[in-house]
């Protein structure tokens, strides 16, 4: 909205165009969401407490988590409203892309707020039926799956890129839609997974969108793509505003979220986060590196998996307690430990994905 009025303000003044400019649009993303994160967070935190929308803890689970029971939850909203926000004002409307990652943002962070309204007010343990969950999830990830290559405008849009090795694409054809499914779907759920100690899911998720807006600027750029070989995707550039909303949305609820956490973020903020990382990394044909960068959200999801199977196959269990960062804590790891631990990995992760930029 703010870009539109800068574009008619530019015809009185020749200082406007600077508004024009992706880095300028993505670092006032960033500001415009940590602003309306911190303004919005303490007014949303005691509206929480007041209606007495708190988090339940589980009995079997680690002993010092009975002491988070009532600590108000669906926080995740806080962050939605901040990303929409800043994301409308800065981005340019009329890209396809902005409106795409928005909508798939907003759809999930639907679906996680049935979930947890039915489990945090109606007092529904169930929450929303998983089959009904995976539904409006597969909605929304075969939605955007096919919208993106209705659209796709050249063959890069929809070949599968291989970090460190310029001379391996794969053309995905149809294939391409199941595949983006899957990416925005699994994406969404394993950033759900490791949302479980205060601040654990919400600065890597911080940390990868900052990396993957970087990704978007440079793909957008017909020079930079060229001199670093990755796939020029026209006006993904604009995807920088969307990420740099998330950044800061993330660090605004961080202040918020961090250990002890005043709220948590709930499925209405996580399952929402993990499909906008994932339908960046699709615009910007960077999915295996979104798997390299978000390794944390990886590792718990296979914690998960192998836990499940093996108790299923043979009986026992591999880890003390899935997702993994609970394994750790039974183990005797302080949760702050957990958790910061996990925030080195991640930047470890991070740098790994950025350096897939040059190491071809």
């Amino acid at each position: 909205m703010l870009l539109l009025l800068a574009q008619y303000l530019e015809q009185l003044d020749s200082g406007f165009a600077v508004f024009q400019y992706l880095t300028l649009r993505g670092i006032l993303g960033v500001l415009t969401a940590l602003v309306i994160s911190m303004l919005v967070g303490p007014v949303m935190i005691r509206k929480l407490t007041h209606y007495q929308i708190g988090q339940s803890v589980r009995d079997d689970g680690p002993q010092s988590h009975l002491s988070k029971a009532g600590t108000p939850t669906m926080g995740g909203a806080l962050i939605l409203i901040a990303i929409a926000l800043s994301t409308l004002l800065w981005g340019d409307l009329s890209n396809l892309y902005v409106w795409v990652v928005l909508l798939v943002t907003l759809v999930f962070g639907a679906v996680g707020w049935v979930d947890d309204y039915r489990k945090v007010v109606e007092k529904n343990s169930r929450g929303l039926p998983a089959r009904w969950k995976y539904f409006w999830q597969s909605v929304g990830g075969f939605g955007a799956a096919i919208v993106l290559y209705i659209s796709a405008q050249s063959p890069a849009e929809t070949q599968l890129i291989v970090p460190f090795f310029k001379e391996i694409v794969i053309d995905m054809g149809l294939f391409f839609i199941v595949f983006t499914y899957f990416v925005i779907v699994g994406s969404s759920n394993a950033v759900n997974l490791t949302d479980g100690l205060d601040g654990l899911a919400i600065l890597p998720t911080v940390l990868v969108a900052g990396a993957l807006g970087l990704f978007a600027y440079l793909s957008g750029h017909v020079r930079f793509a060229e001199y670093l070989q990755i796939p020029y995707i026209v006006g993904s550039g604009e995807l920088i505003v969307f990420c740099g909303a998330i950044v800061g949305a993330g660090l605004g609820f961080l202040w918020f979220n961090t250990y002890p956490a005043q709220v948590f973020m709930g499925d209405v903020g996580a399952l929402a986060l993990g499909a906008a990382l994932g339908v960046v990394a699709v615009i910007v044909r960077q999915e295996l590196v979104l798997v390299i960068m978000g390794g944390v959200f990886v590792m718990e999801t296979v914690s998960v998996i192998l836990q499940v199977g093996s108790y299923k196959l043979t009986g026992r269990r591999i880890f003390r307690m899935a997702p993994l960062h609970h394994h750790f804590e039974l183990k005797g790891w302080p949760e702050p430990r957990v958790i910061v631990r996990f925030w080195i990995v991640t930047v470890i992760l991070v740098l790994v994905g950025l350096a897939s930029l040059k190491i071809r």
